[in-house]
């Protein structure tokens, strides 16, 4: 394996779920940030070892590695938003919205929330990448 070049920065996050998916699917950074790539949260690997050893669950947010820095939950999307190239009514949307640390603390828990509910109307099983008990399923 290569060490990680830079400019790569690492959005994990869990494609089962519907929404996480359509967001990573359709966010686009500058081009001067970096590259993007998506990591699924359910595959074994690197960085979801580093994730579970700073204590993140990944099931109640997703993680954005830029550099050696891990970004978690509402601060991910935070940053992310920062990096967005603001192109489209999605991105433009997204920035508007999460560009304020303050709006991202109050909001991502929300989004989670209504998240977690369609999760668990699907019936998807969690990832529960820190082990805790009775935690199967959302």
């Amino acid at each position: 394996m290569h060490p990680m070049d830079s400019t790569e920065i690492h959005l994990v996050y869990d494609p089962e779920c519907p929404v996480c998916e359509a967001y990573c699917r359709m966010i686009r950074i500058r081009e001067v940030a970096g590259v993007l790539r998506l990591v699924n949260a359910r595959d074994a690997g690197e960085i979801m070892d580093e994730i579970t050893a700073k204590g993140f669950d990944i099931d109640e947010g997703m993680v954005l590695r830029v550099g050696n820095a891990l970004y978690y939950g509402a601060d991910a999307i935070h940053v992310l938003s920062l990096m967005s190239n603001r192109s489209g009514v999605f991105n433009r949307l997204t920035y508007w919205i999460f560009r304020s640390k303050g709006l991202s603390a109050v909001l991502y828990p929300l989004f989670r929330f209504f998240r977690n509910l369609l999760l668990k109307l699907l019936r998807k099983s969690r990832i529960n990448n820190l082990r805790l008990p009775r935690r199967e399923k959302f």
